[in-house]
């Protein structure tokens, strides 16, 4: 058997280059910093008025500014931004060796654009769709219509990074990050292309998603203080803190990155999807689909549970996605969970949405890196029923060779992967 090649002899995929952007900052050093000190991101929002909004608090990165402001433009330069951080880290070249695979944000025009247009209308009584599509096509605002379509953010960053073939634009709801790097590692293995640019980014904390997600009784209403909010795990815990942000992974072949001399910083060594349709937001009730997935990505990689040192979460803090997680873990791995350290970035970023798997991912594996773990912060009020060791409040030391890094989202998306320092 090659040493390039794992158990099922198929190529290893490894990850030559990270990139992370989050409301703690820009870049790996910056974030991980953060993270490792127990730091929140979360903070009360400035970019529109949140007066009458139930939850007035989210991760939003206010450090990049775009024009006009809205998802589709900021999820791109969260994107950019990570991709180029990824790429210069893995020396791969200016043009790319492989394809795009990015998660985004569903897309559609955003309310300070739909008044714009309808005033652009002319319509003097009630402004019908078809009025706006009009009024977008024309003019000055052709390119909103163009800004605004699904898949333009993959063109662009397509255009920027060299990437071949076409860009693949996915939206998978919360697993979407982690989807994306599942398509990579599958099309590396398929002997499609040597690497893939594999990306999640979401920018679409706008009134319109608060009020959405608030009508879904999924959002946290503890909005003082802001960073208190996320409480993953806890038994106070009452919902979600949106955040945002974006992280790229350059994934290659092994045997190809090891011919042209690449830094190797980790390996993908098994993925779990498992779709669930139980219900548009709520996880099936026995959490067969979240079983499946976790022991998907387990056998995936060739492993058995018991290699699994660390659980990166996906540990939102709504009362049923914690509790459901949960049950996967101990269901999966037995009563060794009570064990193996478990904890979520969310408590100090918010849930990052579409990019969130993707985000997670390279926190997995600065964690095997560093050979430290962040905690999960707000934890004060432990939950019984949940008898796991979350990590509480301050990062700790500990050799981890192996991560399970757990995605699972509204609509029964449920998406797991196993992250290793080398091939096991």
């Amino acid at each position: 058997m090659s040493a390039y090649r794992d158990r099922r002899g198929r190529p290893l995929v490894a990850v030559t280059g990270m990139g992370l952007v989050t409301s703690l900052g820009e870049g790996k050093a910056d974030n991980w910093n953060a993270l490792t000190a127990g730091r929140s991101g979360i903070h009360r929002i400035r970019r529109f008025s949140t007066e009458n909004l139930r939850t007035t608090i989210a991760g939003t990165v206010d450090f990049i500014d775009v024009e006009p402001f809205c998802a589709p433009l900021l999820s791109q330069e969260f994107a950019s931004r990570a991709a180029q951080e990824a790429i210069a880290q893995a020396g791969i070249g200016a043009e790319f060796p492989g394809s795009l695979f990015i998660a985004v944000p569903p897309v559609e025009i955003e309310w300070p654009q739909r008044i714009a247009l309808a005033k652009a209308s002319g319509q003097s009584g009630d402004v019908t769709y078809d009025d706006l599509l009009k009024a977008a096509g024309s003019g000055d605002y052709r390119a909103w219509h163009d800004l605004f379509l699904f898949g333009t953010v993959a063109e662009r960053l397509q255009e920027r990074f060299g990437t071949r073939g076409s860009p693949i634009s996915l939206s998978t709801a919360c697993s979407s990050g982690a989807t994306a790097i599942q398509l990579g590692v599958e099309a590396i293995r398929r002997g499609e292309a040597p690497a893939a640019l594999c990306i999640g980014t979401d920018g679409s904390v706008h009134a319109e998603a608060l009020i959405r997600f608030s009508l879904l009784s999924a959002l946290s209403t503890q909005n003082d203080p802001p960073e208190a909010a996320a409480k993953p795990f806890s038994k106070n815990r009452d919902g979600f803190v949106m955040g945002e942000g974006g992280a790229a992974l350059v994934l290659e072949d092994a045997e190809h990155a090891h011919a042209r001399g690449a830094t190797i910083l980790g390996y993908v060594l098994g993925c779990g999807e498992k779709g669930d349709g139980f219900h548009r937001t709520r996880s099936s009730p026995d959490g067969a689909p979240i079983i499946a997935a976790i022991q998907g990505a387990i056998d995936d990689a060739g492993l058995s549970p018991d290699a699994i040192d660390y659980v990166n979460a996906h540990g939102t803090g709504t009362p049923e996605n914690d509790k459901m997680e949960s049950l996967g873990l101990m269901q999966v791995l037995g009563e060794r969970m009570q064990n193996v350290p478990i904890s979520s970035n969310k408590s100090m970023i918010g849930h990052t949405l579409t990019a969130a798997g993707a985000v997670e991912a390279v926190v997995s594996l600065m964690t095997i890196a560093e050979g430290r773990i962040p905690p999960t912060i707000n934890y004060h009020v432990p939950d019984p029923a949940i008898p796991l060791d979350v990590v509480p409040n301050e990062a700790r030391d500990a050799d981890v060779r192996v991560v399970l890094s757990n995605s699972f989202g509204f609509g029964g998306q449920n998406t797991c992967l196993i992250l290793a320092a080398e091939p096991v």
